[in-house]
């Protein structure tokens, strides 16, 4: 018995959304060693989004869209990308890329409380667990006495967090706003927006440009993955399950990135891997599992 079209995209979209973008932590980190990190993103966007409109236009996938949804993917495009993006890609300018990403690994949290507060949408016994979890894997990680005594890490974990803020509301903005139906049209103006709010941040900042044939092989390449998997693949797939999933579930990526992420840091940049960010691993990705059950309570008769 085959698997319905509509639940084979959503299996790939999650294991793009899961296994790919664990993998853009790494690339971030090789590539923000050289380039300056607004300039950065700004060129992973604007190219990915032109790609994307390219290849809509040779599939004659129409680009045409209301005001409304134009200025709803601005919207997503500047917290997506502009700030959750790019504060994330700085951040990677101060801490290492499995410690970053084991940070994020918390978003569901965020996501939860957000949608409680502003939505007032009831938070399950369960979930109550998970916060709780979340609260002390979070602070396991960011206490460790080796981590927070060097320099710009205090700095690196504040940005991860607002980045977080970030994208939490903006993964509750997009499951409710007016926005592109095809998701493929959608990531594209969403990049291009994003792209552009980042470059203008880039020359605001007075950040040194450069073209490609002045970067070192591994900047290269780690572009090139940035651009084709981390952007047109996985955020495609990351716009797409927004659409057909919850925003809860969307977030529970963060159980398999920062698995990625501290296997590819410590193996490709050899980055330190303590107990304790272990132990803060088990901890946080276990609240997010409680976070995201759908199991409830049953009390036993006696």
């Amino acid at each position: 018995m085959s698997l319905p079209r509509k639940t084979i995209l959503i299996i790939l979209a999650f294991f793009a959304i899961y296994v790919i973008w664990g993998s853009t932590y790494l690339l971030n980190k090789i590539a923000v060693s050289h380039l300056p990190p607004f300039f950065l993103a700004a060129v992973r966007f604007l190219v990915a989004g032109a790609i994307i409109f390219l290849i809509a236009k040779s599939l004659k996938v129409s680009l045409k869209i209301s005001k409304k949804q134009l200025l709803n993917a601005s919207i997503a495009g500047f917290l997506f990308l502009t700030l959750g993006n790019g504060l994330a890609v700085l951040a990677l300018k101060y801490i290492d890329s499995g410690f970053a990403a084991l940070e994020i690994s918390a978003q569901p949290l965020v996501v939860l409380i957000m949608m409680r507060l502003l939505y007032n949408k009831r938070i399950a016994l369960m979930s109550y667990i998970g916060v709780i979890l979340g609260f002390v894997g979070i602070f396991l990680l960011v206490s460790q006495k080796q981590i927070i005594s060097q320099e710009g890490q205090v700095l690196g974990m504040v940005l991860i967090f607002a980045c977080m803020l970030s994208w939490a509301y903006a993964s509750i903005f997009v499951g409710k706003a007016d926005l592109p139906k095809n998701s493929f049209v959608n990531t594209g103006y969403q990049m291009i927006t994003g792209g552009l709010m980042l470059g203008v941040i880039s020359l605001f900042l007075n950040e040194p440009w450069s073209l490609p044939h002045d970067w070192q092989n591994d900047v290269q390449w780690a572009m090139l993955g940035l651009i084709l998997f981390g952007s047109i693949v996985a955020f495609t797939a990351f716009n797409f399950l927004l659409k057909e999933v919850s925003p809860e579930k969307v977030a529970t990526s963060t159980y398999v990135n920062p698995i990625i992420a501290l296997i590819l840091g410590w193996w490709i940049l050899n980055e330190q891997i303590t107990t304790q960010s272990v132990v803060a691993a088990i901890v946080l990705l276990t609240g997010v599992y409680f976070i995201n059950t759908k199991r409830k309570f049953k009390p036993r008769r006696i």
